[in-house]
């Protein structure tokens, strides 16, 4: 198994070409895709042969191309990772995005980034194909043309993961996090046994009495892996040469981490099993990110004092939220969403914000004047 995998490596890299241009990675995602494409036919075709299949549901090619495609989704980031992969791993190299020599992705961080395409791709082609249900409905689907859309949907995967993972950066990894909190939470809604969840609050998608809990709980886990990935992303590249400014990037680093393990948490214990503790992570975590933006100014004192302000106004926000629900004006759901969307926004411009700060080389001495020996 070593050595096939060994071998793929190679072929790959030969693919790839000792440049890696953009040109060269596109023409390597093509050719995954075309890989994947024949691979969904040969699969689907002899499983189609025979049957009208259903656009969606139990059984339906819908069903097929979502398990096929966070199948897929998770073979295609896999072989990105082989390429990008460096031939010497020299461990003073700039690897992954980061901007600080030396600093990679760990394997549980590929891990739930790998997740999280596969689940991106399953709830994606679910949805996709419920969509198509509904604009052709009761239309068969047979055998050969349904092989076909299976190939175009793994090719479609495939090269969409394969080039995510060559080309893996800071914001990339961002939008994949943004994506797998959208289509996580909509389908965990869609999921639900109980229709008016929404009464209660957002933990109640992941009381164990409710069909959506174990995807709810998965999304928020694997969500809060990523997060601590990202603030690794997030602070690589702040100034660090002066001691306040260590120490004020350690800090930041440290409570985004501290976010990311309360929203794990968050997943880990639900609401209807550990009260308590389900309630003291969720509020750790409202906490934490309140006293990051609020002491932003002075833990990073090169960061945009109009990004400060915009991180304050979402402070003011939530707490504004908080008075709401008190007052009875707003439900609890209505505050965890808002805050929600709230406070993983600020944490993607913070990753786009903190990547735009370089550390100050310093001055080149001035070279002395000439002196006129004349």
């Amino acid at each position: 198994m070593h050595a096939i995998a060994e071998r793929v490596r190679q072929v790959l890299r030969q693919v790839r070409g000792p440049a890696r241009d953009d040109a060269v990675l596109e023409a390597a995602a093509l050719i995954v895709g075309a890989l994947f494409l024949v691979i969904g036919f040969l699969v689907a075709f002899p499983v189609f042969f025979g049957h009208e299949m259903a656009i969606s549901g139990t059984g339906s090619i819908g069903n097929f191309a979502a398990y096929g495609g966070a199948a897929t989704a998770a073979l295609a980031f896999a072989l990105g990772r082989l390429v990008a992969r460096p031939e010497d791993a020299d461990p003073d190299a700039v690897r992954d995005g980061f901007s600080v020599p030396g600093d990679r992705l760990r394997w549980y961080d590929l891990l739930a980034i790998a997740f999280a395409h596969a689940a991106i791709a399953y709830l994606g082609w679910l949805g996709i194909a419920k969509l198509l249900e509904q604009s052709f409905t009761d239309a068969p689907v047979f055998a050969f043309p349904g092989a076909v859309l299976i190939g175009v949907a793994f090719a479609l995967t495939a090269y969409v993961s394969f080039l995510s993972s060559v080309a893996l950066t800071p914001m990339t990894l961002s939008l994949v996090l943004a994506v797998f909190l959208v289509i996580g939470a909509f389908a965990s809604m869609l999921a639900s046994s109980d229709p008016h969840w929404w009464r209660d609050n957002l933990s109640a998608l992941g009381m164990s009495s409710n069909s959506a809990s174990y995807a709810f709980n998965i999304t928020l886990i694997i969500a809060g892996v990523m997060v601590t990935t990202i603030s690794r992303y997030a602070t690589a590249g702040l100034p660090a040469t002066d001691p306040v400014d260590r120490r004020g990037r350690t800090i930041v680093r440290t409570g985004l981490i501290l976010i990311g393990i309360f929203l794990a948490c968050v997943g880990i214990f639900p609401v209807d099993e550990f009260f308590a503790v389900h309630n003291t992570v969720a509020t750790g975590m409202a906490v934490a990110f309140a006293v990051i933006v609020v002491g932003l100014p002075w833990l990073l004192r090169t960061i945009p004092r109009i990004f400060v302000l915009l991180g304050w106004a979402y402070v003011l926000v939530i707490v504004l939220l908080a008075v709401f629900f008190a007052t009875g004006y707003y439900n609890l759901t209505a505050v965890e969403l808002i805050a929600a969307v709230l406070i993983f926004s600020w944490i993607i411009v913070f990753l786009r914000t903190a990547g735009s700060i370089h550390e100050r080389s310093p001055e080149p001495a001035a070279a002395p004047d000439a002196v006129d020996t004349a």
